[in-house]
């Protein structure tokens, strides 16, 4: 099995023991889940950075990220740093994140916020809208279209907006709907872990227009980002630039100050 396997049978094994600990209607009755939500999209459209920046602990490719600042700390910083939304990865077993993190970083900023899971299952949709969440994430390599189709729904129902991650063209074929908001192209092969801003490029010609294009993984530089706004990119999701420097805030103004400079 590559990682992108483990990862998901590990995440179907959790659902189901979630589902018999918290039921449905405790998500239900949750005080967030009755939160307006904050639109990333409109975010992004009036941006002039679109950053997207990530709380990540580590991940499968790099074992330690950041584990000494604390998440109201980092969300703070992305926060005064100009940040257009905030990703909060919130599975445990490979990325070190939590539900607790999302709630943390909830009530610390009133910027849009992403669940970055792997969302195999509605109930992980009501328990996003439940912690707060203002988007949520839908893997195409992860789901067939009918479930596409259905967990975006079901977000849509919830007024969650939708990103949608890709990373190649039979994904965006068969995962083009209307319940969609965002479409994300995944410049790292989740099977290799290969990191290429290539995707990005290629792919973005075939995103229609009607979607909010968003760049994700391996975006270390102004010039990229430069580079992909003339590719339509309005959206980068970056993760370990930030998580990595001991000054997320001044970090981002810098690297804003380049990208418009």
């Amino acid at each position: 099995m590559n990682i992108l396997d483990q990862i998901i049978a590990s995440k179907k094994r959790e659902v189901a023991l979630k589902k018999t600990i918290i039921p449905i209607q405790q998500l239900e009755q949750s005080v967030l889940f009755e939160r307006k939500t904050t639109s990333l999209v409109q975010n992004l459209s009036n941006s002039s950075s679109g950053i997207i920046a990530e709380h990540k602990r580590r991940s499968p490719s790099k074992s330690v990220i950041n584990q000494s600042n604390s998440v109201e700390e980092i969300v703070k910083s992305y926060d005064n740093g100009g940040a257009s939304g905030i990703s909060v990865l919130t599975d445990s077993q490979y990325f070190g994140g939590s539900l607790d993190d999302f709630l943390l970083a909830r009530a610390t900023t009133t910027l849009p916020l992403l669940r970055k899971d792997f969302t195999i299952d509605a109930y992980q949709i009501l328990e996003a809208k439940a912690f707060g969440a203002d988007v949520i994430l839908l893997i195409a390599a992860v789901l067939s279209r009918e479930e596409i189709k259905k967990l975006s729904e079901l977000a849509k129902s919830l007024q969650l907006e939708v990103l949608l991650e890709i990373h190649n063209q039979e994904e965006l074929d068969k995962s083009i709907m209307p319940s969609l908001d965002l479409i994300g192209v995944n410049n790292r092969n989740l099977k290799t872990f290969e990191v290429n801003l290539n995707y990005s490029k290629q792919l973005s010609e075939h995103i229609p227009s009607e979607f909010i294009k968003i760049s994700e993984s391996g975006i270390n530089s102004a010039v990229s980002v430069s580079e992909l706004k003339n590719f339509g990119f309005q959206g980068f999701l970056m993760g370990e630039y930030f998580m990595k420097s001991k000054n997320p805030e001044y970090e981002m103004k810098e690297f804003i100050q380049k990208i418009n400079s």
